[in-house]
Protein backbone atom coordinates (compact mmCIF):
# COMPACT_ATOMS: atom_id res chain seq x y z
CA UNK A 1 0.00 0.00 0.00
CA UNK A 2 1.48 3.19 -0.70
CA UNK A 3 2.09 5.69 2.35
CA UNK A 4 1.11 9.09 1.53
CA UNK A 5 3.01 10.44 5.22
CA UNK A 6 6.17 9.62 6.38
CA UNK A 7 5.74 11.30 9.84
CA UNK A 8 9.53 11.20 11.67
CA UNK A 9 10.59 9.31 15.31
CA UNK A 10 9.00 12.95 16.93
CA UNK A 11 5.72 12.74 15.71
CA UNK A 12 5.06 9.00 17.60
CA UNK A 13 6.78 10.50 20.35
CA UNK A 14 4.80 13.77 20.79
CA UNK A 15 1.82 11.28 20.48
CA UNK A 16 2.60 9.58 23.60
CA UNK A 17 3.67 12.26 25.17
CA UNK A 18 0.47 12.22 27.13
CA UNK A 19 0.30 8.69 28.23
CA UNK A 20 1.98 7.91 31.53
CA UNK A 21 4.62 5.04 32.64
CA UNK A 22 1.14 2.81 32.78
CA UNK A 23 1.53 -1.35 31.04
CA UNK A 24 1.57 -0.72 27.49
CA UNK A 25 0.36 -3.25 25.12
CA UNK A 26 2.60 -2.18 22.34
CA UNK A 27 5.88 -0.43 22.89
CA UNK A 28 6.52 2.93 21.20
CA UNK A 29 8.93 0.99 18.60
CA UNK A 30 6.29 -1.46 17.63
CA UNK A 31 3.17 1.20 16.82
CA UNK A 32 5.90 3.28 15.34
CA UNK A 33 6.46 0.16 12.90
CA UNK A 34 2.60 -0.55 12.36
CA UNK A 35 1.77 3.50 11.91
CA UNK A 36 4.87 4.18 9.34
CA UNK A 37 5.64 0.79 7.30
CA UNK A 38 2.35 -1.15 7.86
CA UNK A 39 3.43 -3.82 9.69
CA UNK A 40 -0.17 -4.70 10.72
CA UNK A 41 -3.53 -3.56 9.29
CA UNK A 42 -4.94 -0.21 10.70
CA UNK A 43 -8.26 0.77 11.11
CA UNK A 44 -11.08 -1.42 10.27
CA UNK A 45 -14.83 -2.29 11.35
CA UNK A 46 -16.78 -0.08 14.10
CA UNK A 47 -20.63 -0.14 14.92
CA UNK A 48 -20.50 3.48 16.83
CA UNK A 49 -23.53 5.89 17.88
CA UNK A 50 -23.04 9.31 16.12
CA UNK A 51 -24.18 12.69 17.70
CA UNK A 52 -27.56 12.56 16.57
CA UNK A 53 -27.68 9.50 17.79
CA UNK A 54 -27.77 7.35 15.02
CA UNK A 55 -26.17 3.77 14.36
CA UNK A 56 -22.97 4.30 12.54
CA UNK A 57 -20.67 2.07 10.96
CA UNK A 58 -17.37 2.26 8.91
CA UNK A 59 -19.72 1.22 5.62
CA UNK A 60 -21.21 4.26 5.87
CA UNK A 61 -18.41 6.18 4.81
CA UNK A 62 -16.73 4.64 1.93
CA UNK A 63 -16.45 6.46 -1.01
CA UNK A 64 -14.70 9.48 0.76
CA UNK A 65 -11.43 9.88 2.62
CA UNK A 66 -11.49 9.64 6.12
CA UNK A 67 -10.00 11.86 9.11
CA UNK A 68 -10.04 9.74 11.91
CA UNK A 69 -9.18 11.05 15.61
CA UNK A 70 -9.08 9.76 18.78
CA UNK A 71 -10.04 12.02 21.58
CA UNK A 72 -12.62 13.33 24.25
CA UNK A 73 -14.01 16.91 24.89
CA UNK A 74 -12.49 17.49 28.18
CA UNK A 75 -9.09 17.46 26.93
CA UNK A 76 -8.11 20.89 28.00
CA UNK A 77 -5.34 21.76 24.94
CA UNK A 78 -4.42 18.99 22.18
CA UNK A 79 -7.80 17.89 20.83
CA UNK A 80 -9.33 20.95 20.54
CA UNK A 81 -6.40 22.41 18.35
CA UNK A 82 -5.93 19.43 16.50
CA UNK A 83 -10.09 19.46 15.86
CA UNK A 84 -9.52 23.03 15.08
CA UNK A 85 -6.99 22.30 12.53
CA UNK A 86 -8.76 19.28 10.82
CA UNK A 87 -11.51 21.74 10.46
CA UNK A 88 -9.57 24.87 9.10
CA UNK A 89 -7.82 22.37 6.53
CA UNK A 90 -11.37 21.34 5.26
CA UNK A 91 -12.06 24.73 4.63
CA UNK A 92 -8.90 25.19 2.63
CA UNK A 93 -9.49 22.42 0.61
CA UNK A 94 -12.89 24.26 -0.86
CA UNK A 95 -15.74 22.22 -2.72
CA UNK A 96 -12.96 19.37 -2.76
CA UNK A 97 -13.45 18.93 0.81
CA UNK A 98 -16.74 17.22 0.73
CA UNK A 99 -15.39 14.28 -0.73
CA UNK A 100 -13.60 13.83 2.89
CA UNK A 101 -15.20 12.47 6.26
CA UNK A 102 -13.71 13.96 9.38
CA UNK A 103 -14.72 11.66 12.12
CA UNK A 104 -14.08 12.06 15.66
CA UNK A 105 -14.01 9.13 18.11
CA UNK A 106 -13.93 9.77 21.60
CA UNK A 107 -12.17 7.71 23.94
CA UNK A 108 -14.39 9.18 27.02
CA UNK A 109 -17.82 7.55 26.43
CA UNK A 110 -18.84 8.11 30.13
CA UNK A 111 -19.10 11.88 29.49
CA UNK A 112 -18.99 12.17 25.63
CA UNK A 113 -22.86 11.86 24.97
CA UNK A 114 -25.02 12.21 21.83
CA UNK A 115 -25.94 15.04 22.89
CA UNK A 116 -22.64 16.19 24.59
CA UNK A 117 -20.88 15.84 21.43
CA UNK A 118 -23.63 17.63 19.08
CA UNK A 119 -23.24 20.65 21.21
CA UNK A 120 -19.50 20.52 21.03
CA UNK A 121 -18.20 19.32 18.10
CA UNK A 122 -19.49 22.60 15.64
CA UNK A 123 -17.48 24.61 16.71
CA UNK A 124 -14.76 23.28 14.64
CA UNK A 125 -16.70 22.27 11.78
CA UNK A 126 -20.29 21.73 10.35
CA UNK A 127 -19.79 18.23 8.89
CA UNK A 128 -17.50 16.83 11.57
CA UNK A 129 -19.24 13.10 12.71
CA UNK A 130 -18.82 12.46 16.38
CA UNK A 131 -19.02 8.52 17.51
CA UNK A 132 -19.49 7.42 21.05
CA UNK A 133 -20.91 4.02 21.96
CA UNK A 134 -20.45 1.33 24.98
CA UNK A 135 -16.96 1.43 26.50
CA UNK A 136 -16.25 -1.97 25.19
CA UNK A 137 -16.97 -0.69 21.07
CA UNK A 138 -14.84 2.07 21.76
CA UNK A 139 -12.16 -0.31 22.81
CA UNK A 140 -12.54 -2.50 19.68
CA UNK A 141 -12.01 0.66 17.75
CA UNK A 142 -9.17 1.97 19.44
CA UNK A 143 -7.54 -1.51 19.50
CA UNK A 144 -7.80 -1.25 15.82
CA UNK A 145 -6.17 2.19 15.08
CA UNK A 146 -3.80 1.04 17.32
CA UNK A 147 -4.52 3.61 20.05
CA UNK A 148 -3.74 4.39 23.47
CA UNK A 149 -5.90 5.20 26.07
CA UNK A 150 -5.93 5.53 29.93
CA UNK A 151 -8.37 6.73 32.53
CA UNK A 152 -6.48 8.66 35.34
CA UNK A 153 -7.64 10.41 38.14
CA UNK A 154 -7.29 13.51 38.96
CA UNK A 155 -5.33 14.53 42.14
CA UNK A 156 -8.35 15.30 44.40
CA UNK A 157 -9.69 12.00 43.27
CA UNK A 158 -12.99 13.46 42.15
CA UNK A 159 -13.14 13.55 39.15
CA UNK A 160 -10.75 12.17 35.69
CA UNK A 161 -8.57 12.92 32.65
CA UNK A 162 -7.18 10.54 29.98
CA UNK A 163 -3.85 10.18 28.85
CA UNK A 164 -4.25 9.36 25.45
CA UNK A 165 -2.08 9.14 21.72
CA UNK A 166 -3.07 11.80 19.52
CA UNK A 167 -2.85 10.90 15.75
CA UNK A 168 -5.08 12.16 12.85
CA UNK A 169 -5.32 8.75 10.71
CA UNK A 170 -5.83 9.31 6.64
CA UNK A 171 -7.85 6.77 5.29
CA UNK A 172 -8.83 5.86 2.20
CA UNK A 173 -12.22 6.01 0.25
CA UNK A 174 -12.33 2.15 0.40
CA UNK A 175 -11.29 2.36 4.57
CA UNK A 176 -7.81 1.30 3.80
CA UNK A 177 -4.82 3.28 6.26
CA UNK A 178 -2.96 5.53 4.05
CA UNK A 179 -0.88 7.53 6.74
CA UNK A 180 -0.86 9.36 9.73
CA UNK A 181 -0.53 12.86 11.24
CA UNK A 182 1.43 13.72 13.97
CA UNK A 183 -0.56 16.06 16.77
CA UNK A 184 0.16 19.37 15.92
CA UNK A 185 0.14 19.05 12.22
CA UNK A 186 -0.84 22.64 10.67
CA UNK A 187 -4.05 22.97 8.76
CA UNK A 188 -2.06 23.76 5.57
CA UNK A 189 -0.16 20.47 5.92
CA UNK A 190 -3.16 18.42 6.49
CA UNK A 191 -4.84 20.39 3.24
CA UNK A 192 -1.61 20.11 0.93
CA UNK A 193 -1.59 16.27 2.07
CA UNK A 194 -4.99 15.28 1.25
CA UNK A 195 -5.72 17.69 -1.51
CA UNK A 196 -2.71 15.41 -3.48
CA UNK A 197 -4.59 12.27 -2.52
CA UNK A 198 -8.00 13.79 -3.84
CA UNK A 199 -6.28 14.84 -7.31
CA UNK A 200 -4.57 11.09 -7.17
CA UNK A 201 -8.17 9.61 -6.90
CA UNK A 202 -9.84 11.72 -9.82
CA UNK A 203 -7.34 10.73 -12.43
Amino acid sequence: MTRVLLTLAFGLLAGLAGARAEPMQRSAAEIMDILMWGREPVGGPFALIDQAGQPRTDEDFRGRLMLVYFGFTYCPDICPADLQNIGLALDRLGDAGARVQPLFITVDPERDTPQHLAEYLPMFHPRLVGLTGDPAAIRRAAEAYKVYYAKVPNQKGDNYTLDHTAFIYLMGADGGYLGFFPPGTSAERIAETVGRQLTAQSH
